[in-house]
């Protein structure tokens, strides 16, 4: 078996809500500029509610976060299989492979793998013994995530969880160097608290569509999916044993660093 994993009860697929919206808030695209990048192709994933010209993404993911051929398997893998377009883009995974390899991270903790995209970037930051521990509620997401792994060769670095978040991260030992959640939005309060008991101090926190297509900073979107991303971002500014941001890297990328145990 090239990646390990446990199986827990299992719950009926949550929305997880990370592309139903349609763009809310967008910035309109630059004009008059010019072409910032040769024509090409477009970009994977491309979904309409990134904060950033799509002249600018395709120049930073052609320069820098050009997919090899097994991550473009691995995302063709989740079309063939119909798994919702709402993994991290290419120029995202980049990012969180930077800021794993920042830190020296050995021990990452991943709430919501989707079908392994994203844990794939995060694993290959790892050095030699470290490990990827990834939550996958939807059996049908964590058997596509499990392919990726294997296909990606990630034996024996990647720790594969079937089962509700909320039921799993009680079992986990803390410790970790860094936390990614990539999840459903209503229970992200819940989420945070979870997230600072198991990072260690000086671990990053790490949360993905910040904006939520905008409904983010849309005081009329009383949602429980966009309540939940506020409520996040504002624990997030607010607690005082984390200082963190938001880099408008597509939906917008929470990064924290927890600086102390006790507010």
């Amino acid at each position: 078996m090239g990646v390990s994993h446990s199986r827990r009860a299992t719950a009926p697929s949550d929305d997880r809500a990370r592309g139903r919206s349609h763009a809310r808030g967008n910035r309109q695209a630059v004009a008059d500029r010019g072409a910032l990048a040769a024509p090409g192709p477009p970009l994977p994933e491309r979904r309409s509610y990134g904060v950033v010209d799509e002249r600018f993404e395709r120049y930073v993911t052609e320069l820098f976060a050009a997919e090899d051929p097994i991550l473009s398997k691995i995302r063709a893998r989740h079309t063939a299989e119909n798994l919702p377009a709402i993994n991290v883009s290419p120029e995202e995974g980049k990012l969180l492979y930077v800021l794993l390899h920042a830190i020296q991270a050995k021990r990452v903790l991943e709430i919501g793998a989707l079908g392994g995209y994203s844990g794939v970037w995060l694993a290959r930051a790892l050095p030699p013994g470290g490990e990827l521990t990834t939550i996958e509620r939807d059996p049908k997401h964590a058997k596509v995530a499990r392919e990726a792994f294997d296909m990606a060769k990630l034996h024996g670095r990647v720790r594969l969880i079937e089962g509700s978040a909320l039921d799993v991260l009680p079992t986990l030992p803390p410790g970790f160097d860094a936390v990614f959640i990539d999840a459903d939005k209503e229970p992200l309060p819940k989420y945070f608290d979870w997230g600072m008991k198991l990072l260690r101090r000086g671990g990053l926190l790490l949360c993905d569509n910040a904006f939520f297509h905008g409904a983010a900073i849309d005081p009329s979107d009383h949602s429980p999916n966009a309540l939940g991303v506020r409520a996040f971002n504002e624990l997030a500014a607010r607690d005082r044993r984390l200082v963190a941001t938001i880099i408008p890297v597509r939906d917008g990328l929470v990064v924290g660093v927890k600086m102390r145990d006790s507010a």
